[in-house]
């Protein structure tokens, strides 16, 4: 399999067909994620050809907003299904990474190793120091396409999620949620000093 093929043609067909409307689910986000990726599956242990197929499930993993922004792991799966054989993918490990990616749905649904890295991943800003930049960047994606109306609204629904998150990996539960929970105190703060 040639994983740099495979992340040059997905990485040019997001940077020309992403939404403009997608200021989270966006080229930066997938390029945050790979990297991601590779830290905690290096902290993890995970190497060799498992290690290519969980790099190639993040570049993936949101480009089904190309096709399909309703149900957009589905359609990641069908991109990874129709463009990762030509860069000699075989069946089972295209079957692998769609899984990996169909895990990411929120509820996310770690079902193995390899889909626990990239569900951390994923959502690794919870527990960082850009936690409200790439954050603004989600309300205001969301709020263009109608899902919220205000910050309350936003700081609520972040207060629920957040709350109910939970990291897989040793590695982000060591690196992540320390920050993560003084993260959730700052929303409940918000909440309580904006009734």
């Amino acid at each position: 399999m040639d994983q740099q093929a495979a992340k040059v043609f997905i990485l040019a067909e997001m940077h020309a067909g992403l939404p403009r409307l997608c200021t989270y689910h966006s080229l930066e986000h997938t390029l945050d994620v790979y990297a991601s990726v590779i830290t905690i599956a290096e902290e993890e242990g995970i190497a060799g050809e498992d290690l290519e197929l969980l790099k190639t499930a993040a570049l993936y993993h949101d480009s089904g907003f190309l096709v399909d922004p309703e149900n957009h792991e589905a359609g990641g799966c069908r991109m990874a299904r129709e463009h990762l054989p030509r860069f000699g993918y075989d069946e089972v490990q295209v079957e692998r990474i769609c899984a990996m990616i169909m895990a990411t749905k929120i509820p996310q649904q770690a079902h193995d190793r390899l889909s626990e890295v990239l569900c951390d991943a994923d959502l690794d800003y919870l527990g960082r120091e850009d936690f409200f930049l790439v954050g603004e960047r989600l309300y205001q994606e969301m709020k263009a396409h109608g899902g919220l109306s205000n910050r309350r609204e936003w700081n609520l629904l972040q207060e629920e999620f957040i709350s109910k998150h939970s990291f897989f990996t040793e590695t982000s539960r060591a690196l992540r949620e320390p920050k993560k929970q003084e993260h959730l105190e700052w929303v409940r703060q918000w909440l309580r000093d904006n009734p």
